[in-house]
């Protein structure tokens, strides 16, 4: 019998749904050719989800310039049917932004909070918007160069806002990506420091090139849960989606932080949450191999939805009992950056 480690197989306890993936290009009434990485919350009485629009052709093997990313928005009674709106919700294109993608929400007294990347002609940043009604997006805050995947508490530890990020430092890790996950705080949401290194890309097993955050976490008994990207390139696999060559693979990862000091892992399941192995995850997308975890809902039965783009083309999603994944993380006891290594 193959381990369950094995880092080509998903945790044993979680359950894809049978009807993946739950929004699809061809659901959106304006044509993008990609709709993927969404951030979904409860909010009002229903289900959000605002997600990635990407737009070219397949056939010719291209994306269209990346101005023409947007942010969409559906509802949901269940968190599994949508009703897609019939126009993107944000875009963001001017002199200096290019493009605004890679939504993650959070809900904090009332107000939903979205953390985005937006793509400048002077590099990549990361920022916290708000809105109550998804027309209007208050920008609070933008990061220096480079940074993103960034992701909200929802609801502050110490009397701080808590944010996990991931900075990208390439000339000082050898030119080359060596990512790590890093937690920030803030009093006001607008001003962020004290940041301090939540989990070194080393300590990750089934990552030779960088990972970072996934979906906002949790609250559990046992303090945050809360997942994570993971990324390993292999040079043989080529030709892997619509792009000449595409060598990473993307899958995600599980772990656990402390209530009181989210900086401080206090465990990680050493297998893969969820590894790509569905077709959809596959094959037919335009980066094929990635599951990227955006959103993650716990329910008052104990069940915790999952959603995570695949393949870079569509948004899926996975379920497993809340109890079951505080469990792979304790009994797998993995430490962090202040567990002791």
């Amino acid at each position: 019998m193959e381990s369950s480690m094995d880092p080509l197989r998903s945790a044993p306890v979680v359950r894809r749904y049978a009807g993946n993936p739950v929004l699809a290009p061809h659901q959106v009434p304006y044509g993008p050719a990609m709709v993927f990485n969404a951030g979904v919350a409860k909010y009002e009485g229903r289900y959000v989800m605002v997600f990635r629009n990407d737009y070219g052709d397949a056939s010719i093997e291209q994306v269209a310039p990346g101005h023409t990313t947007n942010l969409g928005l559906a509802f949901s009674r269940d968190g599994i049917h949508w009703d897609v709106q019939p126009k993107p919700c944000w875009q963001w294109h001017d002199e200096e932004t290019v493009r605004v993608y890679d939504p993650r929400l959070t809900v904090i007294d009332g107000k939903v909070y979205v953390c985005f990347a937006v793509d400048t002609r002077h590099g990549l940043r990361g920022g916290i918007a708000s809105t109550e009604d998804f027309e209007t997006f208050d920008v609070l805050s933008l990061s220096v160069p480079d940074n993103r995947n960034m992701v909200l508490f929802p609801e502050k530890v110490n009397g701080r806002y808590v944010r996990l990020e991931r900075p990208m430092p390439v000339y000082s890790r050898g030119g080359r990506d060596r990512f790590d996950i890093w937690l920030s705080s803030s009093p006001d949401l607008i001003y962020w420091g004290q940041s301090s290194l939540v989990l070194g890309v080393e300590d990750v097993g089934f990552a030779n090139d960088k990972i970072g955050p996934g979906a906002p976490p949790i609250r559990t008994q046992h303090g945050w849960l809360t997942t994570f990207h993971a990324v390993d390139i292999d040079p043989q696999r080529g030709k892997n989606g619509w792009e000449a060559a595409w060598t990473k693979r993307y899958s995600a990862g599980l772990m656990l932080l402390d209530a009181d000091d989210p900086s401080r892992v206090v465990g990680r399941y050493d297998g893969l949450l969820l590894a790509p192995e569905a077709p959809y995850e596959t094959a037919g997308g335009f980066r094929n191999d990635v599951i990227f975890p955006g959103g993650m809902i716990l329910e008052d039965n104990g069940e915790v939805k999952i959603y995570y783009g695949a393949a870079d083309t569509v948004e899926c999603l996975a379920t497993a009992h809340v109890d079951d994944l505080v469990r792979l993380c304790l009994e797998g006891s993995k430490p962090g950056a202040k567990g002791g290594r």
